[in-house]
């Protein structure tokens, strides 16, 4: 298929935007100068064809001519996707911003404002899918090597990968009898944590020592060994996890975040409360935890019927009288993030996407809400 150049555009302010688009990329790569040059290109078409008065970079405004532009990108069909409409409006103003310098116009630098471009989806992987996790976990048992007793050990314990490599040889505690639990160091939120774990998290951490054993560098108090500092054995860790998944026709996409994503929801459906499902993953912040927390249909499903036959079972009648309950500020802040959890636990099983979306957006803004109104209760 042979590729065709389209016709240059004849407008006035083609030569203007060609020029600063070669001073912006004189040391980019060729395939970021088409970018922005499709996008120069893009912007000049739409304003050839809606507003073709305007023939001087003075004649530029920003309403109506790059507010309709956006909106125009908005009403395209099939629509953008959210990340090209920000690399288009991104590139735009990268532009103006060296118009305004080139040509002596400082108000083109403030066409595009920063409130104008959307943020990105924020998807943090999900948890593995049952038959993924029983897969990996019986090939982790099969290899019994230093890698997958490490992943065992995170998925057993919903501990980040980097929190993981920076274990001490002693992260084993006794918490009293026949109790154990392993010391989290300080992580990626500045906290550490105990988490409670079992005879088999045990036998990980004790494999894990015998392998450091033998490891020929000498003992520096960590239970992994750290041969070419911690971002080499990251690496090598991820690429463990890749070869394995390959190895079992799995997608090779799976990173290691997705197996806390699964102890947390394991937890949640073991019977795990909320508050301490956030100190098992180190949360300081409730829509932190929720996030992490997948609601299956089966999970729905056992809670209707436990309602069904308790109907008291979610309301538990209060052990203490009304009194207990906090006042002022306290309690509108925990007034807020019980209505947030009651609209995440409400928009995780729905179908329809656009109501996701907005139940989504208002669970984002209580958020801000609640962390501003604890900025007035420190105040």
């Amino acid at each position: 298929m042979i590729r065709t150049r389209r016709p240059p555009l004849q407008l006035s302010l083609t030569p203007v935007f060609d020029r600063a688009v070669d001073s912006l990329c004189a040391a980019l790569h060729p395939d970021t100068t088409r970018h922005y040059r499709g996008t120069a290109r893009n912007f000049l078409a739409y304003l050839s064809t809606t507003y073709p008065a305007v023939t001087s970079l003075g004649l530029l405004r920003r309403d109506p001519h790059i507010l309709g532009w956006m909106s125009h990108l908005r009403a395209q069909a099939p629509p953008l996707v959210t990340a090209s409409y920000i690399n288009l409006l991104l590139a735009l103003r990268r532009i103006f911003a060296e118009l305004a310098w080139m040509e002596q116009h400082p108000e083109l630098a403030h066409l595009i404002r920063t409130q104008d471009i959307p943020r990105l989806p924020h998807r943090l992987p999900r948890p593995l899918t049952a038959e993924q996790d029983q897969l990996l976990q019986q090939e982790f048992l099969r290899r019994n090597d230093l890698g997958a007793n490490a992943f065992l050990l995170i998925r057993h314990t919903g501990m980040r990968i980097g929190e993981c490599v920076d274990l001490s040889f002693d992260c084993l505690r006794s918490t009293g009898p026949d109790q154990w639990a392993v010391h989290i160091p300080l992580g990626k939120l500045k906290t550490e944590r105990m988490v409670p774990v079992d005879s088999l998290v045990c036998d990980l951490v004790h494999r894990l020592r015998f392998f450091r054993s033998l490891d020929p560098l000498p003992a520096d108090g960590r239970l992994l060994a750290r041969k070419h500092g911690k971002e080499a054995i990251l690496h090598q860790l991820r690429d463990y996890l890749h070869q394995v998944c390959y190895s079992l026709g799995l997608s090779t996409r799976i990173v290691p975040h997705q197996f806390r994503h699964t102890y947390a929801s394991e937890m949640l459906r073991a019977g795990v409360g909320f508050p301490a499902l956030m100190k098992l993953l180190g949360h300081t912040d409730p829509g932190m935890t929720l996030c992490y927390l997948e609601v299956a249909a089966a999970d729905l499903h056992r809670e209707y019927q436990l309602a069904r036959a308790k109907p008291r079972h979610l309301v538990p009648q209060p052990k203490t009288s009304l009194a207990s309950v906090r006042t002022g500020l306290d309690g509108v802040i925990d007034s807020l993030i019980a209505a947030q959890h009651r609209v995440e636990m409400f928009r995780r099983p729905l179908q329809n996407a656009d109501v996701r979306n907005c139940l989504d957006r208002l669970s984002n803004r209580l958020t801000k809400i609640i962390a501003e109104a604890r900025k007035l209760a420190k105040s």
